[in-house]
């Protein structure tokens, strides 16, 4: 079995939000392999479940995509996060538990991150 670890980078970047004629139109950042918050991996090869900004939320996905923009936020609950995204598992040696557990291990952070900022303001 493989060990699940918790990477987190600091990430104070929020995607750019444009105001116009009256509304807010919010722009999808440049998305690299770099862009995000939060990453467990799942696979010797690269493959991981990231957690990133994405509109005043955090999206949960895999890090290497079949199809761009597959993702979910963090708030939808780890078995329907992973139901969405599990087409882009790539590698049928990941097993699912790691991915629902590594997508709970974000949930359980940016749950965690998001408290202790309502509990700063």
């Amino acid at each position: 079995m493989r060990e699940l670890v918790l990477e987190i980078q600091a990430r104070e970047d929020e995607p750019p939000i444009v105001t116009a004629g009256g509304g807010i139109i919010m722009i999808t950042p440049p998305i690299s392999d770099t862009y995000w918050k939060y990453r467990v991996q799942v696979s010797e090869a690269g493959q991981a479940i990231i957690g990133f900004p994405k509109f005043s939320t955090v999206g949960i996905g895999f890090a290497i995509e079949n199809d761009w923009n597959t993702n979910l936020p963090y708030t939808s609950g780890a078995n329907k996060i992973f139901q969405h995204i599990k087409h882009n598992k790539g590698d049928h040696v990941i097993k699912d538990s790691d991915c629902l557990t590594a997508i709970q291990m974000i949930i359980n952070q940016a749950t965690a991150d998001r408290d202790a900022q309502e509990d700063q303001a």
